[in-house]
């Protein structure tokens, strides 16, 4: 029997490897992740679901604060040589916030790769210390004669974009593969879930700081007339809410450093059985990680490389595995959804000008007001559509099923975009708020949850995190898209220097026809409600989704006989693992 490891911290914990006696490696495998499939909700995972979800609450405060800081930078930054003093210039706009979109794609698809070929552990905390780095920087950004604050803020975002993308599959899978099988939806909708915290959060913050500086803000009735102490203050305002970005980001940092690595990436691709049994078990002591006799180990390794049925990760068996439909069309569907839902997510937030001026909380008779305003409308428009979409599918993800509220979701986003783009011009302002409110809730109760929860879930151990990047990636492209080309298109037939938008209503009809692809990407993605991730990915015999090659019996063992034969070789296994257990 092995020692009790030590070390840890009160996100994960260790105790005692229990399988230590067992020989073969399969088998062991079978029986330490058996234990982290079975294991009732406890303290472990609620602290598990903080550790990563105070990440995607950083991401999502970055990401949606800059919304309300741009109007801020026009005031310090743009009162001369500009037709309009005071307002930051559209594409200077437009590319900061794309920047960060930019990014994102590549750390999505570069910490998705990383984390496949040398482990979660050892990526996951860097992503943060990017955040962090990136999102100080900022704060401190400031013009010179060489450089414009825009070049210096689109560079520290794409960095900071960098880390916000490695966060998504690193955060996903490494929650996915630590969870409960009866509750794994609920624990990775609720780190999803804290998107809406951070929304919440950033504007909160704009509204504190706004009224810090109450006095100076009122001195000035316009963004134009905005100089003195009123432009000092907007300047301070800026930095203070982009710098509260990095703070919940420290608080998070030791535990994602002092994680251990997931048991499912020791034994499916480093092949260390017996590192990964002590690390299944540190993560129900509280433990960092276990901490196996090193003899042990390596004689352990030695004989699970001839001994291991499961296939080795490469280039081409990753070819060999998505070349195939059945494979393949998961990714399709995963990295489709995920576009289709992006390109209209972002979009309809093109559209919360017309939503603000339409709840009374679009403009001000001061500066003081203008910013109060910003801040409490998208406070309200998050309290009433965003926040309540996230924790309904949280509360009904693990008995709904990800695909039925995945094709919901889209189905009544169809409906939705279809009623705003036909009847824009006929809708009243209260008629538009309620439908814009129940898009926002659709969303969320609906696939901006699922397609981060799905891909975490139905791709093999060996292939996970770079698949969930990959289906990352093309809804930050999609997200590109509605910014570079929608947002232009809406302002089609508008006066220079106009701020309407007269082919809004067209645009909320294309993202119907985003939304109804949608619906037919999702049927190509499983149903994974109550599923272990190793029935998922096709290695339990008997199962709907059992894939020989996949599950490593390819070379020993083949399951293309008759249903008799079949089910005698079931039976044989299940005789033979009862035996060695005992």
């Amino acid at each position: 029997m092995a020692n009790t490891t030590s070390g840890g911290n009160a996100a994960f914990h260790n105790f005692n490897n229990d399988f230590a006696h067992i020989a073969d490696p399969n088998e062991r495998r079978r029986l330490a992740l058996a234990e982290i499939d079975k294991a009732p909700f406890g303290w472990y995972h609620a602290r598990a679901c903080v550790v990563a979800g105070v990440g995607f609450f950083t991401d999502a405060y970055d990401i949606f604060a800059i919304n309300l800081v741009t109007p801020m930078l026009g005031v310090v930054y743009w009162q001369t040589a500009h037709s309009k003093p005071g307002t930051i210039p559209t594409n200077s706009d437009t590319a900061i916030k794309v920047a960060t979109s930019g990014g994102t794609v590549l750390g999505q698809v570069g910490f998705g790769i990383l984390a496949d070929l040398v482990g979660r552990k050892r990526m996951y905390g860097l992503e943060l210390i990017l955040i962090i780095f990136a999102t100080l920087a900022q704060s401190l950004s400031a013009a010179s004669p060489a450089m414009s604050v825009v070049g210096l803020i689109i560079f520290w975002r794409v960095l900071m974009g960098v880390g916000i993308g490695g966060d998504y599959p690193l955060s996903s899978i490494i929650t996915s593969e630590f969870a409960t099988t009866k509750w794994r939806g609920a624990m990775m909708g609720s780190v999803f879930a804290m998107q809406g915290i951070g929304q919440f959060t950033a504007a909160m913050i704009a509204l504190i700081v706004t009224s810090g500086f109450k006095e100076s803000l009122l001195t000035a009735k316009s963004a134009s007339a905005c100089d003195g102490v009123c432009q000092l203050a907007t300047d301070k305002m800026w930095r203070i809410i982009i710098g509260f970005g990095a703070v919940p980001g420290c608080i998070a940092l030791y535990y994602r450093l002092t994680i251990p690595e997931t048991p499912r990436y020791t034994f499916d691709v480093a092949r260390d059985v017996e590192k990964a049994s002590e690390d299944t078990q540190a993560y129900f002591s509280q433990k960092s990680e276990g901490k196996p006799d090193n003899l042990r180990q390596a004689a352990v390794i030695q004989d699970a490389e001839q001994r291991f049925s499961m296939p080795k990760a490469g280039y081409k068996d990753f070819f060999r595995h998505y070349s195939q439909w059945k494979h393949g069309k998961v990714l399709l569907g995963t990295a489709g959804s995920w576009f289709f839902l992006d390109v209209a997510f972002y979009g309809l937030g093109l559209n919360n000008s017309v939503i603000l001026s339409a709840i009374g909380f679009a403009k001000g008779n001061s500066m003081y007001k203008i910013f109060y305003n910003t801040a409490v409308g998208n406070l309200i428009l998050v309290c009433a559509g965003s926040i309540p979409g996230y924790w309904v599918t949280v509360a009904t993800v693990d008995t709904i099923g990800r695909k039925p509220i995945q094709l919901m979701g889209f189905t009544m986003l169809t409906i939705l975009f279809i009623i705003i783009g036909f009847a824009y011009h006929k809708l009243s302002e209260g008629g538009l708020l309620a439908l814009y409110v129940l898009a926002q809730f659709f969303f969320n109760f609906g696939p901006n949850a699922t397609t981060f929860i799905v891909p975490g879930e139905c791709f093999p151990t060996r292939y996970r995190s770079t698949s969930h990047g990959l289906s990352a990636a093309s809804g930050k492209i999609g997200a590109i898209v509605a910014q570079c080309v929608f947002g232009p298109l809406r302002q089609k037939g508008a006066p220079p220097g106009s701020t309407d938008s007269p082919w809004l209503n067209h645009v909320m009809q294309i993202f119907a026809l985003f939304m109804l692809c949608g619906i037919f990407t999702t049927l190509l993605i499983p149903e994974t409600k109550r599923k272990t991730l190793e029935e998922l990915a096709g290695e339990v015999p008997g199962t709907a989704n059992y894939d020989p090659v996949t599950a490593g019996h390819h070379g020993s063992v083949t399951y293309h006989g008759s249903d008799e034969e079949s089910s005698t070789m079931q039976s044989n296994d299940r005789n033979e693992k009862q035996g060695t257990a005992v």
